[in-house]
């Protein structure tokens, strides 16, 4: 009888030394990316970046001069620049199948609303509406930094970035005082910090000769037109989002972790990319998925909800000789698909929302999670055995840490990702991704071990699937 290997042990107990430098090697790459890529929009221009110096060609251009794609081309597709695909074309035919890992490059934030700067008691402010799940006290009293971009009338794009050079100002969202605080201090911790009252602090001195009424509020606009041309009514067509001011930084006197925000899901993003990048020659076309709107139900135009990757799979076929409607379909059914998103890691300080036995663990590898969804499976997934037994082959045989795990004990809430909306096409999907400490934290924490192993796993799975 075949021997049982031992599962779910720690990568550091079994890592040689040239393994821990290739982690921290990849991890000091990953929180260049990070510290780049703090909205959707710049998440795409650094992929876009990284993938251009890699040989990836527009598939845009590509269209417009009438070119076509052949076996081992490299393409990527931009969707409103807030989403992007890429696709290494493999040898065979692209009715066979793709392998495919899909992400997403959204993460929990503060947006401003279109009417957003006023006045009040001397003091200038942006009022907000958070996007996504968020504790919203977790958002007060800390360094915030505005990202974004304003589209001026004229059709003009303005980008925003105010906070992260050590030389900018930040801006702050202020909290009552505990002296002061005692109903606060009765509330329930959800209600201690109302959605209405995420203002953003921006100024406090007037405008000098002016005739407002508002003139601090003057001087705000004053300080936005002189640098950057725009007006306030350019609020209305702006997407500026706060995020948490700072560079990730590594965690733990040992540096085995990294402190970043928005580790879900661009975590899964940027080792997924690197993946992709360093693929060739693979019998099927290989293909990283980085989409939008996943933390409010990947609606709208740029989220996984949209035809947009059934619409450039549709291009790329057309570009090889391949398409007909019936072999679309024949592609999409026949794919294979980690649903790449981040899941809960066991804290010792609150353990006990998790079920030790199916809870994912900080440095035990990548997590392969046969169900999401909520209480009853409700809205999950669901991965067939048979492709998890496939997935589970690939990873053993090519010696990657691995564990398995579900979102915490059943009746506890839950969470979804994007699987369920590929699935629809009849495809193979589980969600593979990375555990994390303080999910939907302004700063939440993640493994060098699981993360460099995410990495590993990805590249594993687009090449044999």
């Amino acid at each position: 009888m075949k021997k049982l290997e031992k599962k779910y042990d720690l990568f550091w107990e079994t890592a040689s030394d040239d393994d821990i430098k290739k982690v921290m090697e990849f991890n000091d790459g990953y929180k260049k990316f990070m510290d780049n890529s703090k909205t959707e929009r710049e998440s795409v221009e650094e992929i876009v970046k990284i993938a251009k110096a890699n040989g990836y060609r527009n598939l845009k251009d590509i269209i417009k001069n009438g070119g076509d794609i052949k076996s081992g081309d490299k393409v990527y597709a931009i969707n409103m620049d807030k989403a992007i695909a890429l696709f290494n074309i493999g040898e065979g035919s692209l009715v066979d199948g793709m392998n495919i890992i899909g992400s997403h490059v959204d993460a929990p934030r503060i947006d401003l609303k279109p009417n957003a700067l006023y006045q009040d008691e001397g003091l200038a402010l942006f009022e907000t509406h958070y996007y996504g799940g968020i504790k919203k006290y977790q958002w007060v009293t800390i360094p915030l930094a505005i990202h974004g971009v304003f589209i001026k009338e004229n059709g003009e794009k303005v980008n925003i970035v105010i906070g992260e050079d050590e030389n900018d100002p930040v801006v702050y969202i202020s909290d009552l005082l505990i002296h002061l605080s005692a109903n606060q201090m009765e509330k329930k911790l959800a209600k201690g910090i109302e959605g209405e009252d995420l203002n953003i602090l921006v100024g406090s001195i007037p405008l000098k000769d002016s005739n407002s009424k508002a003139k601090v509020k003057s001087n705000i606009l004053k300080i936005l037109h002189e640098k950057y041309d725009i007006v306030e009514e350019d609020f209305v067509s702006a997407e500026i989002e706060i995020v948490p001011a700072g560079k990730s930084r590594d965690v733990g006197l040992d540096r085995s972790m990294v402190m970043a925000y928005g580790h879900d899901d661009r975590v899964c993003a940027y080792t997924s990319l690197m993946a992709l990048t360093e693929i060739s020659g693979q019998q099927k076309t290989a293909v990283t998925l980085f989409v939008d709107k996943e933390e409010i139900g990947s609606v709208g135009a740029t989220g996984m909800e949209s035809r947009f990757f059934e619409n450039m799979v549709a291009e790329i076929m057309n570009l090889k000789g391949e398409y007909t409607e019936i072999n679309l379909r024949r592609s999409l059914s026949n794919s294979n698909m980690l649903s790449a998103d981040v899941t809960a890691a066991m804290d010792p300080i609150y353990k006990s929302v998790l079920e030790k036995n199916n809870a994912a663990y900080l440095g035990k590898g990548v997590v392969l999670t046969k169900y999401t969804g909520s209480r009853g499976k409700s809205g999950s997934n669901d991965a067939n055995a048979e492709f998890v037994a496939k997935v589970r082959r690939i990873f053993n045989n090519n010696k990657i840490t691995w564990q398995t795990a579900e979102l915490g004990k059943v009746d506890q809430g839950g969470g979804g990702t994007i699987a369920y909306i590929l699935a629809q096409y009849g495809m193979e999907v589980v969600d593979c991704g990375v555990a994390l400490l303080s999910m939907h934290a302004p700063f939440e924490i993640a493994s060098k071990a699981d993360v460099y192993e995410a990495y590993r796993a990805y590249k594993a799975f687009m090449i044999e699937a």
